[in-house]
């Protein structure tokens, strides 16, 4: 059974900044795409980011340049480094990791970031 175990949320100021990271229990060469969705109260789950097994890179528009995914293949973890925080990216924060086509998506429990103004 795939294990994916994030941290780094808390709460943080506006302006400030977190960095997220998310250890998969088995090699992440595994995965053809791992990712960061977020889910804030009442809203649906959506794409943060995510980095493909050759490191191509996809944001969501509303953290284009504050935002960074990344990704050690020795550690087995994909960080995502969060600055410029605003109170609009509170939410729950989740890890992703799909396997190639006609693979199984595995995710993280979800981590809180809670940004104050």
């Amino acid at each position: 059974q795939v294990q994916l175990v994030e941290s780094g949320g808390g709460l943080v100021q506006a302006g400030g900044s977190l960095r997220l990271s998310c250890t998969a229990s088995i090699s992440i060469f595994s995965f053809n795409r791992m990712g960061w969705y977020r889910q804030a109260p009442g809203k649906l789950r959506d794409l943060v980011a995510h980095i493909t097994s050759g490191g191509s890179t996809n944001y969501a528009d509303s953290v284009k340049g504050r935002f960074t995914i990344s990704r050690d293949n020795a550690k087995n973890t994909v960080y995502l480094q969060m600055n410029s925080l605003k109170p609009e990216d509170t939410a729950v924060y989740y890890c992703l990791a799909r396997q190639g086509i006609g693979g199984a998506d595995y995710w993280g429990q979800g981590t809180q970031v809670t940004v104050s103004s």
